[in-house]
């Protein structure tokens, strides 16, 4: 069997992100999948920044369990767009589109 690449290539877990998800290294695709299957499973979206959970919108609130994962998270991506997470608090909202950053922050 030939040896997983790119995004399917197992890679090891910081200490929050794989107590979160029971596993000390997994593919980046399986990381995302089972972070958006926690925020489906508790019903963490938003359909406008800061607002109540509605179960469905491109921001997701945060909760106890995602803030340790979340604020690991102070990044800059190719085109200078800084990410900082850093600061973030129970209930603020995230733009979905910053999964990427969150996951890259909790890998090494």
């Amino acid at each position: 069997m030939a040896e997983a690449k790119g995004l399917s290539k197992p890679v090891k877990l910081k200490s929050e992100l794989a107590a979160f998800l029971g596993s000390k290294e997994l593919p980046r695709t399986e990381i995302t999948k089972k972070l958006w299957d926690y925020i489906k499973a508790n019903k963490l979206q938003t359909k406008s920044e800061n607002g109540k959970p509605e179960n469905a919108g491109k921001f997701i609130v945060v909760d106890a369990k995602l803030l340790p994962i979340f604020k690991k998270t102070k990044s800059k991506s190719k085109s200078g767009k800084v990410t900082d997470l850093t600061k973030l608090k129970v209930g603020q909202t995230i733009n979905m589109m910053q999964m990427a950053a969150i996951v890259g922050a909790n890998i090494e």
